[in-house]
């Protein structure tokens, strides 16, 4: 590396290192991890689920919840579901083909098959960088492992996730390299998490 690049590199992370010393003075929490919601079963775009209309095959199928939050529904076009609960969008097409007179007493099901709404990135020293699916239980750990695992030059030990928690931005550092040996406590991952894992400074 030349030394102008290495220059940068360490520039850059001296200002990673101060911009974590600033937040910590603000009062931002870096050693105590929030744990990631558990009930947060709301859909969004990508989501994929499917819908059972009890009696009615011709309605009953998979759909994918659109950019702008909908889902293209037999007789009833566009029917907004981002953000809603399952149950609730079952309910919402019961009322719908109730009241536009299409079936008398509906019984409508929705089951999700995939929540693709709910990501996380894992950028930096990884061998493939990018945003993967949030799948129940995943790790720090596991998260750089879909992401192809470390790079020749990663900073194993210095890892940090950043996460939004309500209106506060929480950065916290994940030793890898001690997780793995044991030594040290993996951390669940949650929708929307940042994973940086920086380079060696030397």
């Amino acid at each position: 590396m030349a030394w102008s690049a290495r220059l940068l590199l360490i520039t850059s992370l001296l200002l990673l290192a101060f911009g974590f010393s600033a937040c910590s003075k603000r009062g931002v929490q870096v050693t105590e991890v929030p744990p990631p919601a558990t009930d947060d079963t709301t859909l969004g775009p990508g989501d994929v689920f499917s819908v059972r209309v009890y009696g009615e095959e011709a309605m009953t199928g998979s759909h994918q919840v659109a950019p702008d939050g909908t889902i293209n529904f037999p007789l009833l076009g566009a029917i907004q579901v981002n953000g809603f609960e399952p149950t609730e969008v079952a309910e919402k097409i019961q009322r719908e083909l109730k009241e536009r007179d299409l079936m008398r007493n509906p019984h409508v099901s929705v089951y999700v098959e995939e929540y693709a709404s709910k990501r996380v990135s894992v950028v930096g020293a990884v061998a493939n960088p990018g945003t993967f699916p949030l799948e129940p239980g995943m790790t720090v750990v596991q998260a750089i492992s879909m992401a192809g695992g470390f790079s020749s030059l990663a900073d194993r030990d210095a890892t940090v996730v950043t996460r939004r928690v309500d209106e506060e931005i929480i950065r916290y550092r994940v030793p890898v390299a001690r997780v793995t040996k044991g030594q040290a406590e993996d951390i669940e991952v949650a929708a929307g998490d940042i994973i940086f894992v920086p380079e060696r400074l030397f």
